[in-house]
């Protein structure tokens, strides 16, 4: 006799083991929109919590792009005051920049990280059909391994100290210190609802009669990920189900992390990191001789860790630079630049992208943090400070490299800048993307 299905409680449970367990914090995150998938994830966590003895802390971001998304916010908030549970409402403003839906995602991660406070674990419900959407979606764009591959069950997080909040009303966690963030483990996002379908959530929350609100943009087809959704009934329909998918995607995953290993050790033969730059040096020959996957996947995985993005160009641009490299050129991509500097190639920090950078959130170009002694400012190097610099150090980055890297000023006058010897060397620290990757290689080892 076949054992009977498990609950979504019990899934639910099960799956918080497996990601955060066995020992639970005491208190957790909740990142709920107020559709139906995240206020299932309410309900199944409420239920979870009571029994662990965990105490959730809810928030939800109002983008004010439609005239219901204050409704729907306060809906959640009742919820919550029912259920007895903080919650807080962030607000965004789209400043028309840019791809609404990409923009509003990124928006989504940098309010949770303001949000979240002391708080080392959020929550999020992507479910399986989010899985096999966004794999069709790649799919139709021709993703290698790495776009095709499962969104992971965790991601990592940013800390935000202070008491500096966007916009919002409601109850915020305590919030971190300064000095709380620093040797702070890393805060993560996590995923339990990833092997849930849709529609078992919703069947859910309709026996509980828990509250939830559809919006209108879901039945769009103008979005693209509506398009996909509904081929996804089609392929039902045709043998090809959404958990299939899933299963592919996540086949691809563990490839994907074989190739991770394979390129982590390549570059600890062919690579080099030189401290206190930001920059990464490549043996020319070595990286000739590596399998193509990996020299691809260095050049596009250096390009995102040089200029500390989120996401790596696009593929085909990533095989353009790569050919012109292979021939012995060169070329800029993402903001980054790479140059043959005799047996070797340098990629490094385009001096275009940070010339007029200025500091955001305590660090410039997102990965310097610095220390501003009286009347003084941080910018980069450029030709005047390269000029101001009477002799520079042996293994100093040449004068195309330097220029991008950052100095401390007062006036026109230059007063530090620690990888070309001059002033304290912890006055400018080159800070890692992710608390818990301190360098290149671990970095390839976790993306």
């Amino acid at each position: 006799m076949a054992d009977a299905p498990l609950s979504l409680d019990q899934r639910f449970t099960d799956a918080m083991g497996q990601l955060i367990g066995p020992d639970f914090p005491s208190d957790i995150g909740l990142a709920v929109s107020g559709g139906g998938d995240s206020m299932a994830m309410l309900a199944l966590a409420h239920n979870w919590a009571h029994r662990w003895g965990t105490r959730l802390w809810v928030m939800t971001v109002d983008h004010g792009l439609r005239a219901e998304s204050a409704d729907e916010a306060a809906m959640v908030a009742a919820e919550c005051a029912t259920l007895g549970h903080p919650h807080a409402t962030l607000r965004w403003t789209w400043d028309g920049q840019g791809n609404l839906m990409d923009e509003a995602r990124r928006a989504r991660l940098e309010l949770m990280s303001f949000w979240k406070g002391r708080l080392s674990h959020v929550l999020v419900a992507h479910t399986l059909d989010d899985v096999a959407e966004t794999f069709l979606m790649r799919l139709k764009r021709g993703s290698g391994v790495d776009g095709l591959s499962a969104m992971s069950t965790q991601r990592a997080l940013q800390d935000r100290p202070g008491d500096a909040m966007p916009d919002h009303d409601g109850t915020l966690p305590p919030r971190l210190s300064e000095e709380e963030a620093k040797g702070r483990r890393p805060s993560f996002l996590y995923r339990p609802c990833l092997a849930m379908r849709r529609e078992e959530l919703r069947h859910y929350i309709r026996t509980l009669q828990v509250p939830w609100a559809d919006d209108p943009s879901n039945d769009d087809p103008g979005y693209e990920r509506v398009r996909m959704r509904r081929l996804l009934s089609v392929l039902e329909s045709e043998g090809l189900p959404a958990s299939a998918l899933a299963h592919t995607a996540s086949r691809l995953s563990e490839a994907r992390r074989a190739l991770n290993e394979s390129t982590a050790k390549a570059w600890q033969v062919v690579g080099q990191e030189p401290m206190g730059t930001g920059d990464l040096l490549f043996d020319r020959d070595g990286f000739g001789l590596l399998p193509v996957e990996v020299q691809r996947r260095l050049i596009a995985s250096g390009l995102r860790y040089v200029a500390s993005t989120e996401y790596a160009p696009r593929a085909e641009k990533v095989e353009t630079l790569w050919t012109r490299v292979l021939s012995g050129g060169g070329g800029t991509l993402n903001g980054c630049e790479i140059r043959h500097e005799g047996p070797r190639f340098r990629m490094f920090r385009e001096y275009k992208a940070v010339e007029s950078e200025t500091p955001t959130d305590g660090l410039w170009d997102a990965r310097w943090s610095f220390q501003l002694g009286r009347a003084s400012h941080i910018a980069a190097l450029g030709d005047a400070g390269w000029r101001q610099v009477a002799e520079k150090p042996e293994g100093a980055p040449p004068y195309h490299a330097a220029r991008s890297l950052p100095a401390l000023w007062q006036g026109d006058r230059l007063i530090a800048c620690p990888a070309l010897g001059l002033g304290q060397a912890n006055c400018i620290v080159l800070r890692p993307m992710r608390r818990s990757v301190p360098d290149f290689h671990r970095f390839l080892l976790s993306h």
